[in-house]
């Protein structure tokens, strides 16, 4: 049987709803990995980069079954409780995140959930109804088009799908959820290859479009889904846009593609100068993917080449590429300069921090790190303007060995923040009230520079020293108070007792699990005192460059109105209810 992850909380207390904010909340890990890594408990690492010490099971790249198991276990136990919160939240997933990994997996479930529009029949056998068909949600994810998008399922998703539900180890949580045949013995695909087969021939009868995704590198995986499917073009130009030749099937059935087939050659470029490889980039529209492989060895990659494929670069890629950019010396360039610091102020993510180790220049890094700055500052402004953050960090003797990761995470989250909706204190027990001088990565990083772990523990100090320095919240506005620790500490209705008596009356409560030695309940059992919600972040989240946005997302919608005491049903997912369910046109 596959190895689940533990939920922060005991499982039997979460319904469908809390559920899904888990999920969102702790599940950073990435399905596919184009590097080979190691399996350490089921959890992967880059094996290149892993320490000496590390001990674990080599894994291919590819798919990190582990990690998949987790993510599909955790969306099917919110189908099984509540199908209807499934079918809108695999919609919220295509239409408002750009979590790749979620959007296959939620797919996939939709695509083989029994919920398919079966009539449902009277006593006399007439028809009387028909039954939800959510398998549509899964087959309209697949095959939704947006041309200024970069939230639908790429080629390389598509396959995924198929190769998702091919694995073993969710083949058996759908059999044991009671999907499919209970008598078959292969992989459950549901609607899938009837999805896939219309995805190709949308294709196929647009062929600038089908054009235009061999340009960007898709041409062996719209050829992988083509031989899955069995798919049989109308036109022998499918074959001729994917340079793919025919022969005769077996059978001798065959008559698409076998005679006048214009395949298009894209051969290397060694028998061209520098500026004829430019004229060809900008002449044709090449991408860089198109290019890279077919350049000289003895030319490589130079900077008049990659200015020429600069247009075809996406922000996110002007952005992973900028040590290359820096090391051509492109970045000097004014214009090329003035386009990647525009990729900088549109970043959704912190992967730039990632980059950043990467690079020479102190400038360049520094505004890397400003993208990831971006990115919080992003999911702040398009949250209600009504709401204030409470961080109190835990900086006890308990914390001896955490308090740097707990540094770390904050430093992620707090950029980035207005500082008249953020208050920050550290407690012991004694509370210190601390205030950026700016809303940046470095401010943030100075601010908590000092900290160090000593000290008994008492949660209520750092909420009495915010009240003393003058922190009031504004009649009306809403409450979350984040706390940074193991929660050891007093008694959690001490806690809550304290924060009601000072005035400050959360919506909500979160905490980021970060322990080095026992865990205690503080901040839970003050949530249940003070009849709000709680989300539970494990520390680990923070490592992830593409999850900061989401927990802060999700989050900041967490409290509820002053008022309103036991609500359970955040605003985060009345917004996913509200998304309208995907229907397949």
């Amino acid at each position: 049987m596959t190895q689940r992850t533990p939920l922060p909380i005991p499982e039997a207390q979460l319904g469908p709803a809390e559920r899904l904010l888990d999920l969102v909340l702790n599940s950073s890990a990435h399905l596919w990995h184009n590097r080979p890594g190691l399996d350490v408990g089921g959890v992967w690492h880059a094996k290149k980069s892993a320490k000496k010490s590390l001990r674990g099971t080599p894994v291919a790249p590819g798919l990190f079954v582990p990690a998949a198991a987790v993510l599909y276990g955790k969306l099917l136990d919110i189908y099984l409780l509540n199908p209807l919160l499934m079918a809108h939240f695999a919609s919220y997933a295509l239409r408002e995140t750009e979590w790749r990994d979620l959007k296959v997996a939620a797919a996939a479930l939709m695509l083989v959930q029994p919920k398919s529009g079966a009539p449902i029949h009277d006593s006399d056998g007439t028809v009387a109804l028909y039954d939800d068909d959510y398998r549509a949600v899964g087959e309209a994810m697949a095959l939704f088009y947006d041309k200024k998008s970069t939230r639908m399922l790429t080629p390389k998703a598509i396959l995924r799908i198929a190769e998702l539900l091919e694995t073993p180890a969710i083949v058996e949580l759908n059999r044991a959820a009671g999907f499919g045949d209970a008598a078959g013995a292969g992989p459950i695909l549901g609607r899938w290859p009837k999805a896939a087969a219309k995805w190709l021939a949308i294709r196929e009868k647009n062929p600038r479009l089908l054009a235009g995704l061999v340009k960007a590198g898709f041409q062996s995986t719209i050829k992988k889904i083509a031989r899955k499917v069995g798919y049989k073009p109308e036109t022998q130009a499918f074959f001729e846009i994917l340079g793919w030749k025919q022969k005769q099937a077996a059978g001798g059935h065959r008559t698409l593609g076998l005679s006048d087939l214009k395949v298009e050659k894209r051969g290397r470029f060694d028998d061209l100068s520098e500026g004829e490889i430019c004229e060809a980039i900008v002449e044709q529209k090449l991408s860089y993917k198109e290019v890279v492989g077919r350049l000289p060895k003895e030319l490589g990659l130079t900077p008049a080449i990659m200015a020429a494929l600069l247009p075809s670069l996406s922000d996110r890629d002007l952005r992973v590429m900028t040590p290359t950019l820096e090391e051509l010396g492109l970045l000097a360039d004014a214009d090329i300069y003035a386009r990647w610091n525009e990729a900088i102020q549109k970043s959704t993510d912190q992967r730039s921090l990632n980059v950043a180790k990467n690079v020479k220049s102190a400038a360049i890094r520094e505004k890397l790190e400003e993208a990831a700055d971006v990115a919080v500052k992003k999911v702040v402004e398009a949250t209600a303007d009504d709401v204030h953050v409470m961080f109190l960090i835990d900086k006890s003797g308990s914390m001896q060995g955490a308090i740097e990761q707990s540094k770390e995470a904050l430093t992620r989250i707090l950029a980035g923040f207005p500082v008249e909706r953020v208050h920050i204190a550290t407690f012991d027990t004694m509370g210190t009230v601390l205030r950026p001088k700016a809303t940046s990565r470095a401010a943030i990083e100075h601010m908590l520079k000092g900290i160090n772990a000593s000290g008994g523990t008492m949660h209520s100090a750092g909420a009495l020293a915010l009240h003393a320095s003058g922190v009031r919240i504004p009649p009306g506005a809403r409450l979350l108070v984040v706390v940074v620790g193991d929660e050891a500490g007093e008694p959690g209705a001490t806690f809550g007792a304290t924060l009601q008596s000072l005035g400050y009356k959360p919506g909500a409560l979160a905490i980021l699990v970060n322990v080095s030695a026992v865990r205690g309940q503080t901040v839970r059992d003050c949530a249940r005192h003070l009849g709000v919600g709680l989300s539970e972040i494990t520390i680990e989240q923070f490592d992830d460059p593409y999850q900061v946005p989401r927990i802060l997302q999700a989050l900041l919608d967490t409290p509820a109105l002053p008022g309103l005491p036991g609500v359970r049903t955040t605003a985060w997912v009345e917004k996913v209810m509200a998304t309208p369910i995907l229907t397949a046109g």
